[in-house]
């Protein structure tokens, strides 16, 4: 999250039409990173272990509890909304890395790397976004970002310790996060990649998504 800041920090590109398509683009691969978690590691992790009705009923929880989470902050428009936005799915992941870690499971390399890849354009984002509608200096925001991270492996020490022999809850923790996730990606980040007249966006997401069938495939 702090790279994905640092990133937009310096990030100035002099033609305008080229900084909206790389901006864009980076959107879009932060897209293709998240359906691959979702696609590659959550869901079937996830499914591994829960009945069918169980798997659908947290899956569709998450996806309920992100919509409830969107409600509320298009209500209370507030400039720690994207940060908040951003711990959503950033602490359950981290809680199911954790417990996968624990457990000696084939997936943990993986799953660490596609929260790194999905969290570096979600900063790009949320940086850009809290420039424009908050007061705080830039290297405010990236400290911010920076303190927040820690979130990740704190929340990975409680999955590593208390979650890796109860398997069931990591599986409901990863489907959870693997709806919200889904309910994000349609809601907010794939209706805002595309641009009219330029056809480089979408294929960030293409790129997004083979980057996690590479690691999928050679893990």
């Amino acid at each position: 999250m702090p790279l994905g800041a640092l990133l937009a920090k310096l990030e100035h590109i002099q033609s305008n039409w080229r900084e909206q398509e790389f901006r864009h683009s980076v959107m879009a691969f932060g897209a293709g990173a998240l359906l691959s978690a979702i696609a590659l590691v959550l869901v079937p992790e996830g499914i591994k272990v829960l009945s069918p009705l169980a798997a659908c009923s947290w899956f569709t929880g998450g996806a309920v509890a992100f919509m409830l989470l969107d409600i509320w902050l298009s209500k209370n428009q507030t400039s720690a909304s994207q940060l908040m936005a951003m711990l959503a799915d950033f602490l359950p992941e981290s809680l199911a890395l954790g417990a996968v870690i624990a457990s000696g499971g084939s997936q943990a390399l993986l799953l660490a790397a596609l929260i790194a890849l999905q969290n570096i354009p979600e900063g790009f984002n949320a940086y850009r976004e809290l420039r424009q509608v908050s007061s705080y200096t830039a290297w405010a925001i990236v400290a911010s970002f920076a303190a927040m991270a820690c979130f990740g492996p704190l929340a990975g020490l409680v999955g590593y310790f208390w979650l890796a022999e109860s398997p069931a809850i990591v599986a409901m923790i990863m489907l959870f996060a693997a709806g919200g996730i889904l309910y994000s990606l349609f809601q907010d980040i794939a209706p805002q990649v595309r641009l009219e007249q330029h056809w480089a966006p979408p294929m960030g997401a293409i790129a997004g998504f083979v980057t996690g069938m590479l690691g999928y495939m050679y893990h």
